[in-house]
């Protein structure tokens, strides 16, 4: 008995476009705290993973339709939204980008970026976006 693997189908790095509509979004409707996350190389379930923070419940939902909707009139489909109806933690899956908008306490509690970004990860600017977007992208 033979297994194969499913190999992805993705271009070897996300369309800009496509990062900076997500990022354009959050920016938008004022998401808190933008990291823009580099993780190529750490995991195959992704290339980018935009982390956010919203004020409430109410906030993150709407931050997260938000990135919905505006990547929808681009064009393109997301492959999922998990957590909506709770609110504390969306994700929104565009299968290259993972977008995960939490409430500050949840996202302190499972601190997503201590766990992708690596103990020696640059962190830099996202061009073009205000100063609470950050971006960080493996050596």
């Amino acid at each position: 008995m033979t297994t194969r693997t499913r190999t992805r189908r993705s271009a070897p790095h996300p369309t800009p476009s496509v990062q900076g509509i997500v990022t354009a979004a959050l920016e938008d409707i004022k998401a808190i705290n933008v990291r823009v996350l580099d993780v190529r190389g750490l995991t195959d379930i992704a290339d980018i993973m935009i982390v956010a923070s919203g004020n409430s419940d109410r906030h993150v939902r709407s931050i997260a339709d938000r990135v919905v909707e505006s990547v929808k009139a681009a064009g393109i489909k997301p492959y999922g939204v998990e957590g909506a109806r709770d609110g504390e933690w969306v994700l929104v899956d565009l299968h290259d980008i993972i977008v995960h908008v939490m409430l500050p306490r949840v996202r302190e509690f499972y601190g997503l970026e201590r766990l992708w970004e690596g103990a020696d990860a640059p962190v830099g600017r996202v061009q073009g976006a205000r100063d609470h977007i950050a971006h960080t992208s493996p050596e």
